[in-house]
């Protein structure tokens, strides 16, 4: 009788450390997730900046063209602004499908990306 009460307290006892490995396994799994998708946010957010200085000297060139152009430079700039405007305005009314969708799909697709085989859980459920 003995025996059994042992062999049932060992079961017990593996049962909880399998559990406790597999809570581990997948909280350890999340945090990987969740680093790729800041990383890979964060890499895209220092290009969009560099790009968006490029842009910005480039219409303070623009500005400064046009407003030679059309005799004062406060004009040019008046006029990239309104196009600044006009695109702000085009934006807002579709920024569901331009933007929230774009961002959507980029975090779901990190999320669900596996960087290799290991990661997928296996047959018995240990991942």
């Amino acid at each position: 009788m003995e025996t059994i009460a042992t062999n049932i307290e060992l079961l017990f006892d593996k049962a909880k450390n399998y559990v406790e490995i597999n809570i581990e396994l997948v909280k350890l799994y999340a945090i990987d997730k969740a680093a790729d998708v800041i990383s890979s946010l964060m890499a895209r957010l220092v290009i969009i900046m560099g790009v968006a200085m490029f842009i910005l000297f480039v219409n303070i060139s623009l500005s400064l063209y046009l407003g030679e152009l059309l005799g004062k430079d406060y004009f040019g700039f008046l006029v990239v602004s309104g196009l600044y405007l006009l695109l702000t305005i085009f934006l807002n009314y579709n920024r569901d499908k331009i933007i929230k969708t774009r961002i959507t799909n980029l975090v779901i697709a990190k999320l669900l990306k596996s960087k290799s085989k290991k990661s997928k859980p296996n047959p018995d459920g240990i991942l």
